[in-house]
């Protein structure tokens, strides 16, 4: 699914519930956004991977290839702004940000 439909779809869909579950609104946003980052640039649906394939005039089991160590850095990174929230919050608490899960 395109990545501005995918937010507009599932944003007012899931973030009523991250929010009665204790997830903050900008945790749940960052992990919201790498989720769909990592749905660009991974077969067969990454639009990304196909524009890349186009300006390169590769083929796409080549690129494919290619990307797995950048898609598997990108999980690792996914993974540690979904457990580590204090991190993601760090910056924008520094410029007054209040977090609503206190």
């Amino acid at each position: 699914m395109e990545t501005t439909a995918s937010l507009i779809i599932l944003t007012p869909v899931l973030l009523p519930l991250m929010i009665q579950i204790g997830v903050d609104p900008l945790h749940f946003g960052v992990i919201l956004v790498l989720n769909l980052v990592i749905g660009l640039t991974t077969p067969p649906m990454g639009v990304c991977l196909f524009i890349a394939c186009a300006i390169g005039k590769i083929k796409l089991g080549r690129i494919s290839r290619a990307i797995l160590p950048f898609i598997l850095v990108s999980i690792m990174v996914l993974v540690i702004a979904t457990y580590w929230e204090s991190l993601i919050i760090f910056i924008p608490k520094f410029f007054g940000y209040v977090p609503l899960t206190q």
